[in-house]
């Protein structure tokens, strides 16, 4: 009843309630100190979501958590990255629930992306097979919403993956009926079974076909999920189309594990170092350490001489180091728009040791290490408030004369120094060594010093030091 009133009923809060007192009740018999209960989709999207969750604690004592999609896609790309070798790939997780589509892309088991679509089984079934038509006809429009949800929410292209993983409901039972009808005996387990997409092609019209209550009787297909299976088939059957994807590979695990380990992980002792976990991720992505450390290193000598007239903070300068070793491992997706595939893979990398809006500071300042500097136009430097985006504007206007000034990737400048002037910014700039040429690099620095020269309102000068 959601999809149409807009609010939970009062028998699903019913059941819901009754089915969380029975795990409360297996929890106290184990003697289980702590609970975790997250709510998804349903309840986010409901009028009466809060009073839901305010029920719950009453009569329950359980404190429900209302997640948003971000969190509900990690966690269950979360328990899939613990159950499968994602390393050296491009994977898309694919989680259907009742009320979204969670999708998750990722490259070599780092997250670079994420989406949430209102393409979850329950709320297509409310809405697009109601029994008012023939099912071949619901089925028909059904699938011509979906196409258009996904066309309007993802690039197949940007999408595209060598292996796509299900986890959720609709996809274990798919793997059951597959399963079934290739004769596994009913207690092996369904992880890592492999549906191709023309079998849930043939699966989706054969289920089709059936009335719902000979549906009830398919093997492997749970009688509880017999009205939504069709709904659940047809998105699992457009997405892999869209993607071009040949197959989807089932796991048995998903939200509920994926909260397991995060709770199991809360107790992780604090890291003392967090440029180890910078360095750390950097090489993960196969970023060039010299030139990384060498740009970190050119960053913090042109901070501590600019930072204050800049009007930099001294907190700043864990997030330019930061982006000074994080800056190019957008380059594990691609050379080719780098910089954004850098913001991506920041931007949900939960083990930084950073809180989430010093991640997404950092994630800024490195998207804007070439190309263009911060705009108003682009959408997440805008919804930052004034004060994060002049750090984002100061710190990435550093960053970017730093990367310039290791243009060749050759660790060739040993050190630079600053002197503002009335009309100018004069950097100049020692070699590593006798033999080193700087040209390229003050070249390089002198090309993006664009941001820099608009915050101190002067011309940047970038020029070797004298007898070199």
């Amino acid at each position: 009843g959601l999809a149409a009133t807009g609010c939970l009923t009062d028998a699903a809060m019913d059941r819901a309630l009754q089915a969380l007192g029975r795990m409360r009740e297996v929890c106290q018999r184990r003697n289980v100190r702590r609970i975790a209960a997250v709510a998804t989709a349903a309840v986010r999207e409901a009028e009466n979501g809060p009073w839901f969750v305010r029920r719950v604690r009453q009569e329950l004592d359980i404190p429900l958590r209302i997640i948003d999609s971000e969190t509900e896609a990690a966690l269950s790309y979360r328990s899939v990255a613990h159950h499968f070798p994602l390393a050296g790939e491009r994977t898309l997780v694919a989680d259907i629930g009742g009320g979204s589509l969670e999708l998750i892309g990722a490259v070599d088991g780092l997250v670079e992306q994420t989406l949430s679509l209102p393409l979850g089984a329950v709320r297509l079934t409310e809405i697009h097979l109601s029994g008012d038509r023939t099912i071949q006809r619901e089925l028909a429009g059904l699938r011509k919403h979906i196409r258009k949800q996904l066309k309007r929410g993802l690039s197949s292209r940007d999408w595209s993956a060598a292996a796509v993983i299900g986890s959720g409901g609709t996809f274990t039972t798919l793997g059951r009926i597959a399963q079934a009808r290739r004769g596994v005996a009913p207690g092996d387990t369904v992880h890592g079974v492999s549906v191709e997409t023309a079998e849930v092609e043939r699966l989706l019209d054969w289920l089709a076909s059936r009335s719902p209550e000979q549906r009830r009787e398919v093997p492997g297909l749970n009688p509880e999920r017999a009205d939504i299976i069709l709904a659940g088939l047809a998105v699992t059957a457009e997405l892999l189309d869209w993607v071009r994807s040949r197959s989807i590979t089932v796991s048995a695990f998903g939200l509920r594990e994926g909260l397991l380990l995060e709770m199991a992980g809360a107790e992780e002792p604090v890291v003392r170092d967090p440029l180890r976990l910078f360095r750390e991720f950097a090489e993960r992505c196969q970023s060039d350490r010299r030139h990384v450390e060498q740009v970190r290193r050119l960053a913090i000598q042109l901070f501590d001489q600019l930072g204050e007239p800049l009007g930099c903070g001294p907190e700043e300068q864990l997030l330019l180091e930061a982006a000074g070793l994080l800056h190019d491992v957008g380059q594990l997706v691609s050379y080719r728009k780098h910089h954004k595939h850098s913001y991506s893979l920041i931007t949900h990398a939960e083990r930084l040791g950073l809180a989430p809006r010093e991640r997404g500071l950092v994630a800024l300042i490195s998207r804007y290490h070439r190309r263009t500097g911060p705009r108003k136009r682009h959408p997440e430097f805008a919804a930052l408030p004034p004060g994060d985006q002049t750090i984002v504007r100061r710190l990435s206007a550093i960053l970017r004369v730093a990367d310039g000034l290791d243009r060749g990737h050759s660790a060739a400048v040993g050190a630079v120094t600053s002197e503002l002037g009335g009309e100018a910014l004069v950097l100049t700039v020692t070699p590593a060594n006798a033999k080193a040429d700087l040209g390229l690099e003050c070249w390089g620095a002198s090309r993006k010093a664009d941001v820099l020269a608009k915050l101190t309102r002067r011309d940047i000068v970038v020029t070797p030091a004298e007898n070199q």
